[in-house]
């Protein structure tokens, strides 16, 4: 987005003073530090996040791809076969499938 199309670019001396005044007004003159220090250690802790993401970016990227784990591999599926059963009531014998008379 253009910043110009928002009315911001053309910020002039006297616009500022104007601005400081009303932000001085609304908040008054014992307000206006603790503003800022909130604004200033939120700023700090936004740097500090920045930085450690960048940190591990370059990590990620600079780490050794051997020294990373092989990849699990999975495993085989086999296709069970069919097995007689024993010891039922039919005394043991196999199961043979019939031919239809």
């Amino acid at each position: 987005m253009n910043v110009l199309a928002f009315g911001f670019g053309n910020l002039g001396g006297p616009d500022l003073i104007i601005i400081l005044l009303i932000v001085l007004v609304l908040f008054g003159a014992k307000k206006i530090p603790e503003l800022f220090k909130g604004l200033g250690q939120g700023m700090n802790e936004f740097r500090k996040a920045r930085e450690e993401f960048d940190r591990e970016i370059r990590t990620a990227t600079t780490q050794d791809p051997k020294s990373q784990p092989p990849a699990v591999q999975q495993p085989q599926q086999t296709v069970p076969t069919q097995s007689s059963p024993q010891g039922q009531a039919s005394g043991g014998q196999e199961n043979t499938p019939q031919k239809p008379s």
